[in-house]
C-alpha cells in the first residue's frame, strides 16, 4: 500500500478502528517519511495540549449585540441578505416544482429489425465502396503494367524493325554488287564472244 492510503491524523487522535491502528503501528515502523511526520504531529499536538484555554473577551461580543434602534419599517427591511435568500429559495423550488411537473418525451423506441436493416445496409454500402476502390486500383495497375509491357514491345518491335531494314539494305548492297560483278563478268564474256 502507498502511504496516501494512512491516515496520521486518525491514528494521532486515535479514531481508526483496531485492525487499521495495528495497520498503522506495522507502516510507521517500515516507512521512515511516515514516522518522522507522525512525531511532528504529535509535537504539534503536545504544544496545542500544553496552552491554556482561554475565554474570549465579552466585550466583543457586547459590540456585536448592540444594534441601532430604528422603526418598525426600518427593522422589516434591514436583513437585506435574509430577504434576498429568501427570493432565492422561492426561485429555486419554482424551477424544480416546474421541472418535476413538466412531462419527460418518451423514451425512443428502439426497433431491433429496422436498425439491422440500417447496420446492413451501411455494411453494404461500405463494402462496396471498398469493393469499388480495390477494383479501380487494380485495373489502375493493371492498365499501367499494360502500358509498360505495350512501351517495352514497340521498343522491342522497333529495335528489330531497324534490325531488319538494316539487314535487308546489307543484303540489297550485297546483290546489287554481285549484279555488278555478274554485269561486269557477262559484259566481258560478250565482248570476247563478239571479237
Amino acid at each position: 500500500m502507498s502511504c496516501a492510503n494512512f491516515d496520521l491524523k486518525a491514528y494521532l487522535l486515535g479514531e481508526l478502528e483496531p485492525n487499521r491502528a495495528a495497520e498503522m503501528r506495522a507502516h510507521l515502523a517500515a516507512c521512515q517519511e511516515c514516522r518522522e511526520e507522525f512525531e511532528r504531529l504529535e509535537l504539534t499536538r503536545a504544544t496545542l495540549l500544553v496552552l491554556r484555554d482561554e475565554e474570549i473577551p465579552r466585550r466583543i461580543a457586547f459590540v456585536c449585540d448592540a444594534a441601532p434602534g430604528g422603526s418598525w419599517w426600518r427593522r422589516l427591511w434591514a436583513p437585506g441578505p435574509r430577504w434576498a435568500f429568501a427570493s432565492a429559495l422561492v426561485v429555486s423550488l419554482a424551477i424544480l416544482v416546474h421541472g418535476m411537473l413538466r412531462s419527460a418525451p418518451p423514451p425512443p423506441t428502439l426497433d431491433a429489425a429496422a436498425l439491422e436493416q440500417r447496420i446492413s445496409a451501411e455494411v453494404e454500402r461500405r463494402l462496396q465502396s471498398s469493393l469499388r476502390q480495390a477494383l479501380a486500383e487494380a485495373e489502375s495497375r493493371q492498365q499501367e503494367r499494360f502500358q509498360q509491357a505495350l512501351a517495352v514491345a514497340r521498343q522491342q518491335w522497333e529495335f528489330q524493325r531497324k534490325a531488319d531494314l538494316l539487314a535487308v539494305e546489307e543484303n540489297f548492297n550485297v546483290l546489287k554488287k554481285r549484279m555488278n560483278v555478274l554485269q561486269v563478268h557477262l559484259a566481258s564474256n560478250w565482248e570476247g564472244g563478239v571479237r
